[in-house]
């Protein structure tokens, strides 16, 4: 009998030798092959491979087991709570589905770059088509948000155009996710709706990228409840509200303990907490949003009494909210049928939960109002007051995209819950037109103004013209300028896009993104900025810049120097005109270097002589712009390398 080897046996049976067997990778268990199969270090492709080598390592591989369900997690890990635990699922599927998702994500968010770079059209108008597109692939929309997130939540300072837009479409998709569901609670019985869902869904809407949920405002609001429960026990441990579990709300019947859970409420959100009224920022849009008054402890009358009356009743107390002119209240019923307003307590959420008589809230507010101004107020009267408030702030405004993107989103949030409302239909209309964006929906919009109310015809007349002029332009687009530093009215222009700079007298940061050889602006905003008051006044180049405090400005040259210490500057419109912070530049986008296509090559020259000169030696002249950064590393070629390199990668 033959001595078996490595990998080899023999066996006998009745006398009778087998012949030798050889023990290969496939003739592994099932589990052990899943095993090795499962490995970090092999991806989609390296399985895909392998499925393909062999009927047994194909079966192995198949579409609802454990080999393609663990390269879908690994890919995917956000995923996984949208999935049961020990589900069965075609995992295969899900891969190729969830990866030709992403393919059209990342085409759609390339193809609009050009489109918003020569205007600012509304997001919604842009992405019909592309998303019609995906929607057509039956994928779940977490699909779509989770390769919009893995694109933001790549290298910081790389991707920055694929970022801005990215951004832009999951500010869109969720905002629509989210009007989906305030339609749903408006349909609800008028008992069932909670002013602190309201609430949620009106700060849900104004900040989509910040997370907030209904069950985390909940989840803080069920602790501020235990602490009030802790102090109540100290005065009365009998009280029944101390039986009560979370989320019972059992209306507590006697006044004296009702007048309990009231005073407990006051020291444990006033005294222990410090909740207070915002009375030095009031016109803050953070005091309407309630994730941040929990977070900040401060708000406004209407978002404290939404937090104020929402633990009450957590307590066993019936409050409620009362739409007083200028400063909101919470009403407190003291008769067992309450049809007066003398029968009630009122209560200043803003005043550290001060209780107040009828006669005492005219005082408030400095002038005296009608009996109909004590009533109490439905939830949908919540909401309006609350998303009213933010409308104004957004009125307010600088003027800038900030204060626009409060006024768009406040309008979309006023017209869900009313929509025939004639003034804020053609504000809405108004604001979309000075803005020039989606002018077909400006149509629809006066059009309906029209049917509501005839008599604006005057208003919607002019804007419905001028709307048509505009889609009627863009029908016939102007080339965009092309700006080259060669030619000899250029010659003046010291600057170019991406360099950092400082302003000499303001003092502020900003990075450069356009330029003019001379100021193209109205004489009138010549004359408002003084202008003539500089040295060569506007016969000198003039530069856009993005400004670190979010402000966009026009600046003159002999304001402006490099920046000794070039950092990134935080404005939201960076990624619209740029790729990739580069230490000590921005790299332009595409789009930008096709209008300024001389300026990436001067930046980089700009670039050297002022940060990446050779450190002199001991004796020799220093030749470096004093007060300028010669940092160690690389050498330039290989920066200017590695750059284009990088650039390269980015699918713009």
């Amino acid at each position: 009998m033959a001595t078996s080897g490595a990998g080899e046996r023999c066996s006998s049976l009745n006398g009778i030798v087998s012949e030798t067997e050889t023990k290969t990778f496939t003739d592994l268990p099932a589990e052990l092959l899943e095993y090795i199969l499962c490995f970090p270090v092999l991806k989609h492709v390296d399985i895909c491979n392998v499925s393909c080598s062999c009927k047994r390592l194909h079966d192995v591989c198949h579409s609802r087991g454990k080999v393609w369900g663990h390269q879908y997690k690994l890919r995917w890990p956000r995923l996984q709570k949208h999935y049961r635990q020990n589900k069965c699922c075609d995992w295969l599927k899900e891969y190729r589905t969830r990866h030709t998702v992403g393919l059209q994500i990342r085409r759609t968010v390339v193809s609009i770059s050009k489109r918003f770079f020569t205007e600012v059209p509304c997001v919604g108008q842009v992405l019909g088509d592309s998303f019609a597109e995906i929607e057509s692939l039956g994928a779940p929309e977490h699909f779509c948000e989770d390769e919009l997130l893995s694109i933001l939540n790549s290298d910081k300072r790389k991707s920055l155009t694929l970022k801005y837009y990215a951004k832009k479409i999951l500010y869109f998709l969720r905002q629509q996710n989210i009007l989906r569901g305030l339609k749903l609670f408006l349909e609800q019985p008028a008992e069932r709706q909670s002013a602190l869902e309201g609430a949620v869904l009106v700060d849900q809407y104004c900040n989509p990228l910040t997370d907030v949920s209904l069950d985390s405002i909940s989840s803080q609001l069920d602790e501020i409840t235990d602490k009030v429960k802790k102090m109540l026990r100290i005065k009365n441990p009998s009280h029944p509200s101390l039986s009560q579990s979370q989320g019972d709300c059992s209306p507590v019947g006697d006044f004296e303990l009702q007048r309990q859970v009231v005073a407990a409420l006051n020291v444990v959100l006033y005294e222990q907490l410090q909740y207070k009224g915002n009375e030095c920022d009031y016109y803050n849009p953070l005091n309407s949003y309630i994730h941040q008054v929990l977070l900040r402890r401060t708000g406004i009358p209407i978002s404290l009494s939404v937090l104020y009356m929402t633990l009450a009743r957590k307590l066993g107390v019936q409050l409620e909210p009362v739409n007083f002119p200028n400063h909101f209240l919470l009403r407190w019923c003291q008769q067992q049928r309450g049809e007066d307003i003398y029968d009630f307590v009122y209560i200043d959420a803003f005043g550290k939960g001060k209780q107040l008589t009828a006669k005492e809230c005219e005082y408030l507010i400095g002038h005296q109002v009608t009996a109909d101004y004590y009533s109490a107020i439905s939830t949908t009267e919540v909401l309006l007051r609350m998303v009213g408030n933010l409308l104004n702030i957004g009125k307010r405004g600088e003027g800038n995209e900030k204060s626009y993107q409060l006024l768009r989103d406040s309008l979309d949030l006023y017209l869900t819950v009313n929509p025939d409302n004639v003034q804020y239909l053609l504000l809405q209309a108004r604001l979309y037109f000075h803005l020039g964006i989606w002018p077909e929906k400006v149509l629809d919009i006066l059009q309906h103004i029209q049917a509501l109310d005839p008599s604006q015809h005057g208003a919607v007349g002019y804007l419905v013209q001028h709307t048509l002029e505009h889609i009627q332009h863009k029908k016939h687009p102007v080339e965009p300028e092309v700006k080259r530093r060669s030619v000899p009215e250029h010659v003046e222009v010291q600057y170019s896009i991406g360099l950092i700079m400082k302003h000499k007298r303001s003092g502020y940061n900003c990075v450069i993104y356009g330029w003019d050889p001379k100021c193209t602006m109205s004489q009138e905003w010549i004359t408002t900025m003084r202008v003539h008051q500089l040295s060569r006044g506007a016969n000198q180049p003039f530069y856009n810049v993005l400004v670190q405090d979010g402000t966009c400005r026009y600046a003159a040259q002999e304001n402006l120097e490099p920046h000794s210490s070039p950092l990134e500057i935080a404005h939201p419109e960076v990624g619209r005109y740029f790729s990739e912070f580069h230490d000590s530049h921005y790299n332009a986008n595409e789009e930008l270097q096709t209008r300024y296509p001389e300026d990436m090559e001067e930046t980089l020259g700009t670039v050297q002589d002022l940060y990446h000169r050779p450190t002199p030696s001991p004796g020799q002249a220093s030749g470096h712009q004093e007060g300028a950064q010669i940092p160690n590393g690389p050498s330039q070629d290989q920066k200017l390398q590695d750059s284009q390199e990088n650039q390269d990668a980015v699918p713009l």
